[in-house]
This record gives structure tokens, sequence and C-alpha cells, in this order.
């Protein structure tokens, strides 16, 4: 499977809208955007093992 060109992008959006519809996508770009800034935070927040036990002493 090669790059994706600006063709197969434009095609890959008109089956997404068609399928979703109109209304529905704004909701699953929301979805999408809470998930992936809860999983940044979540990244962020977790700490190697060894800051941890320093941080416990």
């Amino acid at each position: 499977m090669g790059r994706f060109g600006v063709t197969e992008i434009l095609i890959i959006l008109a089956v997404i809208l068609l399928l979703f519809g109109g209304k529905k996508i704004p909701e699953l770009m929301k979805g999408l955007g809470s998930g992936i800034k809860e999983f940044k935070n979540a990244a962020k927040d977790e700490q190697p093992a060894d800051k941890k036990e320093e941080e416990k002493k």
C-alpha cells in the first residue's frame, strides 16, 4: 500500500460523508477530539518508576 494522494483522501472523505451524514460528523469529531485529549492527559500524568520512588522518599 502506497502513500495517499489528494484524490484518495477526497474519496475517503466522500465515503465517510455518505455513511454518516452531515449531522453525525461533528459529533464524531468531538468524541474523537475528547478521546485524544484524555489520552494525552493520561500520558502526561504517568511518570517513570524511578521518579515515583524518589517522590516517596
